[in-house]
């Protein structure tokens, strides 16, 4: 493929390109480029927002690129301070050990095994003397480090900042040196992380590295990044019914940001899908084909076409009406009564009332009779609740 059909796959959904002739020069000099991502094992599972950086990478794999997943050991010891208002606290090496080996069985079913090379930035790290890492914090000045936004605001609020999350910035950058990086992948968030790479590979005497930024994926309630602290989130282990059904969930202004940042269809029938919705086609149609590929890679075809076969059996002939209210219910414990929950939906008035619609048999559960009054919804959850015959309501509880 030539430079520049490589660079406008490159580009597909970017948010940034820093610098495109630089990236378009590197390309024309036919050597693999080296690309580098990194990740933090601060959560044991990835979701769906996760893997917007990972179809990037699949992609660069694709075009011949040398991929390199970098898991943060050793940052995720200090703690990314992007995007906090408060000083976040670091992991213990047990949880990054057992965090990154989760890690590494989820990014395979999206990159390739044979193409992709895992490192640590504690390999490196951790030979650093005291002495090297003064002179690395010497490369770069208070007054830069406040220009990063969230480092200003909390500066001019009062909010403290240690020290040491002025060095989390440094180490990521450090990283992109003594991987002789071509191009880092980050989201729109890591910008400043980012070009500290291409500052310390300057100071260093090596070429710059380019810089793709990837959006932020919003999560199911179309507002919020997705996280699965806020119960939005899409989790690649997900069961396959489960996923589908959240995919299905997705307004549908919204599933077109999903199929452009997460399918691997091409541009040109995505255009054609478009096409076909504009001319009247239901966009459900295109919402099942999508979701469909989605659970089929993170399972397998046969468990795509059994979660569309559930899904259909649950809701289309249950006559579940495709436009129902969505409604997300914050808890401040793990778990939340039914009855709770239908109150806090609207679905009914009192708690007690809801007790006795339970007891008659009026209450469904993704299209399932509920028969426990004592049922509890846990954070994370997102169903379709039933009340008597015209009463619906699609909750995440989060």
């Amino acid at each position: 493929m030539n430079p520049k059909e490589q660079l406008d796959i490159i580009k597909r959904g970017c948010d940034e390109l820093l610098v495109e002739a630089e990236l378009a020069d590197k390309l024309k000099s036919g050597k693999p480029l080296r690309v580098k991502a990194g990740f933090d094992p601060t959560a044991p599972d990835l979701h769906l927002g996760h893997t917007v950086l990972l179809n990037k990478l699949r992609q660069l794999q694709e075009l011949g690129h040398h991929v390199i997943f970098l898991i943060g050991d050793f940052t995720g010891m200090i703690g990314d301070p992007t995007g906090k208002n408060a000083t976040r606290p670091p992991l213990s090496r047990e949880e990054i050990e057992k965090n990154a080996e989760t890690y590494k069985a989820q990014v395979f079913k999206i990159l390739d095994t044979e193409k992709t090379e895992i490192v640590y930035n504690s390999a490196w790290m951790n030979k650093l003397t005291p002495a090297d890492m003064i002179r690395l914090a010497s490369t770069y000045t208070v007054a830069r480090m406040l220009e990063r936004d969230d480092f200003g605001k909390r500066y001019k609020s009062n909010q403290p900042i240690a020290i040491h999350e002025f060095l989390y910035p440094l180490v990521q950058g450090y990283d992109s040196v003594e991987l002789k990086a071509d191009l880092e992948l980050g989201g729109t968030d890591q910008k400043f992380n980012l070009l500290m790479g291409r500052e310390l590979q300057k100071h260093h005497g090596q070429p710059q590295q380019c810089i793709l930024t990837m959006p932020l994926l919003e999560g199911l309630d179309g507002i919020n990044k997705m996280s699965k602290s806020l119960g939005n989130a899409i989790g690649i282990t997900d069961a396959p019914n489960e996923m589908f059904g959240k995919l299905m969930s997705v307004s549908d202004d919204l599933m077109w940001r999903y199929i452009e940042l997460l399918s691997f269809q091409s541009l040109a029938t995505i255009a054609q899908w478009k096409r076909e919705v504009e001319e009247g086609r239901n966009p459900r149609d295109i919402k099942v084909v999508f979701a469909k590929e989605i659970v089929a890679r993170f399972h397998d075809e046969t468990a795509g076409e059994k979660a569309l076969a559930d899904f259909d059996a649950r809701f289309k002939r249950g006559e579940v009406p495709e436009n129902i209210p969505e409604v997300m219910i914050p808890i401040d414990f793990y778990s939340l009564p039914i009855a709770n929950v239908m109150k806090q939906a609207g679905l009914i008035a009192s708690t007690s009332q809801a007790l006795r619609m339970i007891d008659q048999g009026g209450v469904k559960l993704d299209g399932e009779t509920v028969r426990d009054k004592s049922l509890e919804l846990t954070k994370g959850q997102h169903v379709v609740i039933q009340v008597g015959k015209r009463k619906f309501a699609r909750v995440t509880i989060k």
